[in-house]
């Protein structure tokens, strides 16, 4: 779809030749480095996970951008426009926004009687009844660890009105005491969770609920064919409902030898055709007000699950201790949910380390 329908449109009008690069969000920084400690800069612009930005503002790699030469569309949501400022300058700019959004299978809701939960407290209740009534959890949490679980839990906490980034703070510690309760009810698979195999457990209906992001919904109704499958939203947790918005964006690295067709190209991949053939062919949420409608019938809903859950969207805050906090987090889901330690053992040490970690790097 990239290479066919939104790249190869620009390359037929002549103004350019596009050569698409995989490299992984972990190793950008490091080829940018090298490149421009060679004094060859190759690369004209880049897609970058939105939480991966820091790291390229202070090391100097990516060009702070002037609103006169984007010339941003006015149909760009502004709150996805607001997230490539970074040190008071805009350096990035929307280009594939992400959120997660609840899936359950109506079918198995609909025989216990059920509604899909839409706070903690019937969460767990939903939680206990599968339980009870089939013998196995069925509610889906993702527990595997590092980038999926930390996404999942630092919306729970911002949805208690807690803070990510202090394991201390009492909604914090509260949030790990409702995952501590909930952990009895979980499904098995929830140990291993992560994003492709939560469409696994859904597909294979092992688990009935669970939180992902949208590019299950094609794959599990149009692939797979799982037609009981609808999304919502979510639930709102103690303070409110909260849903961490990812992604990536586009940015043009300092050195870039063709700025001015790095620029043209983000116009294009910000067009509503484009934008309209991304949320049509694979689902993916869109950065501009104008581009749901091209989508097909069946996934009205479903987009309307997601753009709801945007309305509630938080950005992860750009730090430069995500690393080491994302093992810390991990390690106390770990602690928590799967070696089944009490909660007020399990987090002091681990909030007592992220704090240091915290003083050492501002």
């Amino acid at each position: 779809v990239m290479r066919q329908e939104n790249l190869l449109p620009l390359e037929l009008t002549g103004a350019c030749r596009i050569r698409a690069i995989d490299i992984p969000p972990e190793f950008l920084t490091q080829r940018l480095k090298a490149m421009r400690d060679a004094g060859r800069t190759e690369i004209d612009l880049f897609a970058q996970d939105n939480m991966r930005l820091q790291e390229l503002v202070e090391s100097g790699l990516a060009q702070a951008l002037d609103d006169a030469a984007i010339r941003m569309d006015p149909a760009v949501l502004p709150s996805l426009a607001a997230a490539g400022m970074l040190a008071g300058r805009r350096h990035f700019l929307p280009f594939r926004p992400n959120v997660q959004i609840a899936y359950y299978n109506s079918e198995k809701f609909d025989a216990y009687g059920l509604r899909p939960p839409r706070t903690w407290s019937e969460l767990l209740s939903v939680a206990k009844i599968f339980r009870e009534r089939e013998g196995l959890g069925r509610v889906l949490f993702q527990g595997v660890g590092g980038a999926p679980t930390v996404t999942q839990l630092y919306e729970w906490i911002i949805s208690a009105g807690g803070d990510p980034f202090d394991l201390a703070h009492p909604a914090t510690v509260a949030t790990f005491r409702f995952l501590r309760e909930l952990a009895p009810y979980l499904s098995p698979d929830s140990r291993r969770a992560k994003w492709d195999t939560t469409n696994d457990a859904l597909a294979q209906e092992s688990a009935y609920l669970a939180q992902n992001w949208p590019f299950g919904v094609p794959l599990l109704i149009r692939e797979y064919g799982k037609h009981a499958i609808r999304t919502y939203s979510g639930w709102v947790g103690p303070v409110r409902e909260a849903h961490v918005i990812g992604g990536d964006v586009l940015g043009i690295p300092v050195g870039a030898p063709n700025r001015d067709l790095a620029l043209r190209l983000i116009r294009h991949l910000q067009s509503r055709e484009i934008q309209e053939t991304l949320a049509s062919r694979l689902g993916w949420p869109t950065i501009r007000a104008d581009a749901a409608g091209a989508v097909e019938a069946w996934m009205r809903p479903h987009v309307a699950a997601v753009q709801d859950a945007m309305r509630h969207g938080v950005f992860r805050e750009n730090v430069p201790y995500w690393a080491e906090y994302e093992r810390l987090a991990s390690e106390a889901v770990e602690r928590v949910l799967w070696r089944k330690e009490a909660v007020d053992d399990a987090l002091p040490p681990l909030a007592a380390r992220l704090s240091d970690v915290r003083k050492g790097r501002r």
